[in-house]
């Protein structure tokens, strides 16, 4: 809960990218007051100042190349001043990075973009070949050095920070006395934090790390008050010490309006979110009512979600940016939640009827991001773009939604939700061969004994079936900008018999980015099982949670049970 205003006053570089207000509710939860940086002048003035660069490296060095922040800030920081930067605000400490060159590919004229050059050493991107990137996900540190900035961080198991970035900055000799902490991502040790003096940054997403974020907040601030923050040591390093990516826990809440014209969360069976009711002259009773959006997410947050995923499923008449109470629900979820929101459901270009405006789908994305989401989740919209992408031969327009918005603010903030069904057939033989065709297993044969299926993606909340399957989409959506696949099962849906691991196998071994497994969950044993047979790195549930059947807390302690690391908190 808020203190009294301290008399420290935050001076905040938001240029305009992704979800900064998350970092602002982080910063007066502890008590303290913000200042927008809105001229050059400013910086030299400030007392502290927090950076949370959030999108591309171009992007943000663009922003402060154009405005002039670029060399305001390294007078600041080459005098020493109390500096916090996060995510990208670290990242363009150092010389440069290669994101310019992977992003641009065919303009041979520039290779990589400068940073501001206070670090030595280069950004660079994870090797796709040998692990799944983005890293994505809550992490563990290994501490170089003591300082103050930490006195609140305990450095144990369940002290682990949330990570989403593609780019990294490794550890040489000439950078290794910046390293506050290092981290290890799939056998890829790189730095997750600096500090020198009174310059510090971050990695990782403090203002989305939970307690343990809010406390390394309240510590570096703190530490700036009182003076203390340059008084930092080295510390004895064992390498091989090694941290380790743990496996998410997401929580999903289905929001629509009920018939009364609230907004609440409900749970599907089979996409069908009406309670039954055979005296009704439609034969579908009202929309099922498991409680209200924010209250919900709240509690979810406080028994341990990893993540949290607003699906709004409401029809739109007016579409998204009219569509105000999603909004409020996530302006005020992010002002106790601090664990990453996503947002999905009518992300989408969309003309309004009554003014004839055209809104973009990235001005829409937009809009969510202000208001407190993490990432946005695309579903029709992606399964239309990878049928206009392989009907081209493959050729990016730059136009999709996906690219557009991936581009502004990383493929990190995209994620694509798929709604395939099974289509069962006798034989591989006897499929287009377009699509990928998976083996089953006795338990999941079909009506008439098939022992072969293809996942067909559907759209419009399931209720239109397309010719092209989830692993076509799924290829396609990281090719355009996806940074993250929601993988859901129509058949699986609210059957609570576990998650479909042929369908979770088949996608997750096509692509190179993190897939989140969903549909069916029902019992603790369905998330340790999804995880040890299949390379999904999150399971998602609804239902299960919301009935109060299963505690967040014991599907981790039964993942830990099994030997699969999670965050117990």
């Amino acid at each position: 809960k808020p203190t009294m205003t301290k008399k420290l006053t935050v001076s905040l570089l938001d240029y305009g990218a992704g979800n900064v207000r998350s970092v602002r509710n982080a910063i007066t939860s502890s008590g303290y007051s913000i200042i927008d940086i809105t001229s050059p002048s400013q910086i030299d003035e400030a007392d502290v100042i927090i950076f949370p660069g959030v999108g591309s490296y171009e992007s943000a060095m663009t922003v402060l190349q154009t405005t002039g922040y670029d060399n305001a800030l390294r007078a600041y920081l080459a005098a020493d001043r109390p500096y916090l930067g996060i995510c990208l605000g670290m990242q363009t400490l150092f010389e440069s990075s290669t994101e310019y060159r992977d992003e641009h590919s065919g303009n041979t004229s520039k290779t990589e973009l400068p940073g501001l050059g206070v670090i030595p050493g280069h950004v660079i991107k994870f090797d796709e070949t040998q692990r799944s990137v983005p890293h994505i996900g809550w992490n563990g540190t290994i501490a170089h050095q003591n300082s103050p900035a930490m006195r609140y961080i305990k450095d144990n198991h369940g002290d682990e920070v949330y990570f989403v970035h593609s780019y990294y900055a490794p550890i040489t000799d000439n950078n290794s006395k910046w390293v506050l902490t290092r981290t290890t991502y799939e056998g890829q040790e790189y730095i997750s934090s600096v500090q020198k003096g009174n310059v510090c940054a971050t990695q990782f997403h403090p203002e989305k790390s939970g307690k343990t974020g809010l406390n390394f907040l309240k510590g570096f601030l703190e530490s700036v008050e009182d003076g203390t923050l340059s008084n930092t040591a080295p510390i004895a390093v064992n390498p091989n010490d090694h941290t380790e990516l743990v496996k998410r826990v997401v929580v999903a809440l289905d929001v629509r309006s009920n018939d009364h014209g609230d907004l609440v969360v409900t749970k599907g069976d089979q996409y069908d979110v009406r309670e039954k009711d055979d005296d009704a002259v439609t034969g579908r009773g009202g929309v099922r009512n498991l409680g209200k959006p924010v209250s919900l997410a709240a509690r979810y947050y406080e028994e341990g979600a990893d993540e949290i995923a607003f699906l709004n499923i409401t029809s739109f008449r007016q579409g998204v940016i009219e569509d105000m109470p999603m909004l409020q629900v996530l302006e005020e979820a992010s002002k106790s939640i601090f664990v990453p929101l996503t947002v999905g459901g009518g992300i989408r270009s969309y003309t309004d009827p009554e003014s004839g405006k055209v809104y973009s789908a990235l001005e829409v994305a937009s809009r969510y991001f202000r208001a407190g989401a993490d990432k946005i989740s695309i579903g029709s919209d992606a399964v239309y773009a990878a049928e206009d992408y392989y009907a081209s031969g493959g050729k990016k327009t730059g136009e999709t939604s996906l690219e557009t918005i991936s581009h502004r603010y990383g493929v990190q903030a995209v994620v694509v939700s798929i709604d395939p069904k099974r289509v069962y057939v006798a034989s591989p033989e006897s499929v287009d061969k377009k699509h990928t065709v998976v083996s089953l297993d006795e338990s999941q044969a079909g009506p008439n004994g098939e022992r072969y299926c293809w996942y067909q993606c559907t759209v419009k909340g399931g209720r239109e079936a397309k010719d092209i399957c989830a692993v076509s989409v799924a290829k396609a959506s990281e090719a355009l900008g996806a940074g993250e696949i929601m993988l859901n099962c129509i058949d699986m849906d609210g059957q609570c018999n576990g998650f479909d691991h042929a369908l979770m196998t088949a996608v997750s071994t096509a692509v190179t980015i993190p897939v989140i497994a969903s549909s069916g969950a029902g019992k603790e044993s369905h998330f340790s099982d999804v995880f040890k047979a299949t390379k999904v790195q999150a399971a998602l549930a609804a239902g299960m949670f919301h009935r109060k059947e299963v505690e967040i807390s014991n599907v981790k302690k039964h993942m830990e049970a099994s030997g699969i690391r999670a965050r117990i908190v």
